[in-house]
């Protein structure tokens, strides 16, 4: 024969659900976290990867994770670009932006650098002769 508690509540059901939900835009389905730690704190389905915004950085988590339910997280930092759609040009090595000079400035320095070539070259035929 089987036992019943007879003092069982129909009324008491435990609250399984997230107390915290992101924001979400529901026209861009961006969803919106608050810092790193929301990030962190927000749950992913296995084999399914997210992107979720920061509301106070510049920055983009891809958050996934695995088929045994094991989160992993990048981070990615984001500029926004000018009207023009183009970043100053930056020089690789010096980490500067880069200088343009102008045709009139270019075209004098190669007028100057083919008289020097000049120059040297009467210099070598002088030396070559004695």
């Amino acid at each position: 024969m089987a036992y019943t508690y007879p003092y069982q509540t129909p009324y008491y059901q435990p609250n399984y659900q997230q107390n915290y939900q992101p924001q979400t835009n529901q026209q861009s389905g961006l969803i919106w976290v608050q810092g790193e730690a929301g990030a962190k704190s927000f749950l992913v389905a296995p084999n399914t990867t997210v992107q979720l915004w920061d509301s106070e950085k510049q920055r983009i988590y891809l958050k996934s994770a695995d088929a045994s339910g094991m989160p992993s997280m990048k981070v990615l930092d984001y500029t926004i670009q000018d009207n023009a759609g183009s970043a100053p040009a930056v020089s690789a090595v010096q980490n500067e932006p880069v200088q343009y000079v102008a045709r009139e400035e270019f075209d004098a320095l190669k007028t100057q650098i083919s008289g020097l070539k000049k120059q040297i070259e009467k210099l070598r035929k002088v030396d070559d002769d004695e």
